[in-house]
């Protein structure tokens, strides 16, 4: 994987101001926004993996809408046991708050808060890594449920493990870009955000095709023997 060209794809794009200008004023509009321009970052992903030598897309708002809410499906139904044990913990903690001493609630409350944190932690970072698998064989196959079998997803991971963490490290750099923005107020922001998914995109296309890349072996039958 190419870490480096990830940030730097988007400069070699005569048109990426004006491309990421775009995006970053759609980006403004509450929820759809973001379901745009998770969609735009996922047409990323799919030109990265069709190997496309100008993977910087218009928005096209219908299909990146569309595109975007799949993905957002397959990122909530990946993170569901995560918020599901977390809202579980929360309600308990609550309901201790108002059950025998008030310094044994707050113990309580304490550790069960210490749990969740350390679930939340460890299950983030599995589902960092699983969601990428999940959203290419999404736009892979053209199929929502190609994103839910569960062992050919696990598999591309298990054995792909360095891909998918230079996914999640990629992700973490491009996070600490996005903050930058806030020197040039909200459209700043906006700015280095859509940026920032750009990269992502990018790093999520490159994932699948290395980890992808042994499959492109054509098998040669063998010979059939001389006849004498």
């Amino acid at each position: 994987m190419d870490f480096g060209l990830a940030f730097s794809y988007v400069f070699k794009d005569k048109d990426w101001f004006r491309k990421i200008g775009i995006i970053s004023l759609v980006a403004l509009i509450p929820i759809v926004g973001q379901i745009v321009v998770y969609g735009w970052m996922l047409n990323i992903t799919k030109r990265v993996m069709d190997r496309d030598p100008n993977p910087l897309p218009d928005m096209d708002f219908g299909a990146d809408l569309s595109r975007g809410f799949m993905g957002f499906v397959i990122s909530f139904v990946y993170s569901l046991p995560m918020l599901s044990v977390y809202g579980m913990i929360m309600l308990l903690s609550v309901a201790s708050s108002y059950s025998g001493s008030e310094q044994t609630a707050e113990v309580l409350a304490a550790f069960l808060s210490i749990c969740a944190g350390f679930f939340m932690l460890v299950y983030g970072i599995f589902v960092a890594l699983i969601v990428p698998a999940a959203v290419t064989r999404y736009l892979e196959k053209a199929s929502l449920s190609a994103a839910f079998d569960f062992s050919e997803v696990f598999k591309q991971v298990r054995l792909n493990p360095g891909a998918y963490f230079m996914v999640v490290l990629g992700t973490l750099v491009a996070g600490l870009i996005a903050p930058i923005g806030l020197i040039a107020c909200i459209i700043g922001v906006m700015l280095t955000y859509t940026y920032s998914m750009a990269v992502m995109g990018h790093f999520y296309g490159q994932a699948h095709n290395e980890a992808n890349k042994n499959k492109l072996v054509v098998e040669i039958p063998p010979s059939s023997p001389e006849v004498i």
